[in-house]
């Protein structure tokens, strides 16, 4: 839990930084007139303030003004539970905790403030669901600033290789085109499809080879019924990734690029997790998650499913152990 000191909540954009270190003196006054009283309650106290600044250099700040993104970036980059194998099995179990603790992690949605990209509302599915300015995805378009703009963004592996997917919505009448620049700049060897809609792609003059997977039985905003085909397709893209020349970004969409682009996302990253340390951390990895893209993992039952797909993977990891001799 994130705790603030009380003067950063009490302090008012108008209010001296130096009042931290002030030293407040009265000075006594003499009485006041019915008239000096009245333009005294206009103009405020009549206690003066006289401030000491002689130790100002060797005095640290107590505390420092933050904006709302910054105390959520605060947030997201400093949440953490790391779980063994066994630990991760007994918090699957536990939906009620885990609803907990997904309803804390804050959304880091952007504001349409934040996006001074003029038409960017013509290219977005949902216009609530907008790209992180830090790290979205820009098309090395010659133009005005609308022409490279997708919603889309990189997402970064868990503590880890920077720009190892793409997470975006999924492609428009009028963004078709856009969305497969975007998988020819970023050379990106697979797309993971994980919704019924379907588009074509355009022709190119140079060829290249993409896996376009295709998952369409997941149900929007909801969960599969079993883990095991999310599971099989995870291992499947990380070992055909191993064997392609390009190592560009994995792209992944559904609709709106957040809720099972966010789980599979997720899913893949706790799996290395697990397979290289035998511990994963769930938490971070989605809080990592929404700090390259607001929303990622979009319900409480998408967190719960994802905590229940690793624990699975978890077993499948300790089952393929070799087993001590007798």
């Amino acid at each position: 839990m994130v705790q603030h000191c009380p003067a950063c909540l009490l302090l008012r954009p108008t209010d001296s930084p130096l009042s931290s270190v002030a030293m407040a003196h009265t000075t006594p006054q003499p009485p006041a007139t019915r008239k000096q009283g009245r333009l005294q309650e206009r103009r405020g106290s009549n206690v003066s303030l006289m401030l000491d600044v002689s130790s100002l250099g060797n005095v640290e700040p107590i505390c420092s003004i933050s904006t709302p993104r910054e105390i959520t970036l605060h947030v997201l980059r400093n949440r953490s539970h790391l779980l063994s194998g066994e630990e991760l099995q007994d918090a699957a179990r536990d939906p009620q905790e885990l609803a907990a603790e997904f309803s804390k992690i804050p959304s880091n949605f952007v504001d349409q403030a934040e996006l001074d990209i003029p038409g960017h509302a013509l290219k977005d599915r949902y216009k609530t669901i907008l790209p992180n300015p830090q790290t979205r995805v820009c098309l090395r378009k010659k133009g005005h600033d609308g022409d490279s703009y997708i919603n889309a963004n990189y997402i970064q592996e868990y503590k880890g290789t920077e720009k190892r997917f793409i997470a975006t919505q999924g492609p428009m009448v009028n963004t078709v085109s856009d969305f497969w620049e975007m998988v020819w700049q970023e050379d990106s060897p697979i797309i993971i499809m994980i919704t019924k809609l379907q588009e074509k792609k355009e022709l190119e003059e140079e060829i290249r080879h993409v896996k376009h997977y295709w998952y369409s039985s997941w149900p929007d905003h909801q969960t599969p019924a079993c883990a095991t085909p999310l599971l099989q397709l995870v291992q499947e893209v990380e070992e055909s990734r191993k064997g392609m020349q390009s190592q560009g970004p994995v792209i992944v969409h559904c609709s709106a690029g957040i809720g099972r682009t966010g789980c599979f996302i997720a899913t893949s990253m706790g799996c290395q997790q697990l397979k290289s340390s035998g511990e994963v951390d769930v938490l971070g990895i989605v809080c990592q998650l929404r700090i390259d893209r607001g929303g990622m993992i979009q319900t409480s039952e998408q967190y719960q499913f994802l905590y229940l797909a690793l624990a699975q993977y978890s077993r499948q990891l300790r089952q393929a152990l070799p087993k001590p001799e007798q």
